[in-house]
């Protein structure tokens, strides 16, 4: 490995990702284009603005603002695991998901505060 893929944030985020996107296709059919797609979009997006950021490393202002915008899409994330929670469309997932992305948030911002 190397670059990015080096990064906590950026492994624990792509995993995550993938279990986002495993879970959403179990969704009602009618949420596929919906909430799921908005979670998977949200998911996604935190590894890739990881990695987009990191390419920019060069420019530590820029990488910091793709590191908040991840942090931002993670925030996203948490929401909508909320939303589906109170809809009915997980149960135990829940708890385990959000305390990862709870985490993830601190890592996240821990690690913009370093570049300072």
């Amino acid at each position: 490995m190397s670059g990015y893929k080096e990064l906590a944030i950026y492994q624990k985020s792509y995993d995550t990702s993938l279990r986002i996107h495993r879970l959403t296709v179990t969704f009602p059919k009618h949420e596929t284009y919906e909430l799921g797609s908005q979670m998977r979009r949200a998911a996604i997006s935190i590894p890739l603005n990881i990695a987009e950021g990191y390419g920019r490393k060069i420019h530590q202002n820029d990488f910091k603002s793709f590191l908040i915008n991840a942090l931002g899409s993670c925030n996203e994330v948490q929401v909508l695991l909320e939303m589906v929670k109170d809809l009915g469309y997980i149960d135990q997932e829940y708890n385990e998901l959000k305390e990862i992305y709870d985490h993830l948030s601190r890592q996240i911002s821990k690690f913009i505060q370093a570049m300072k």
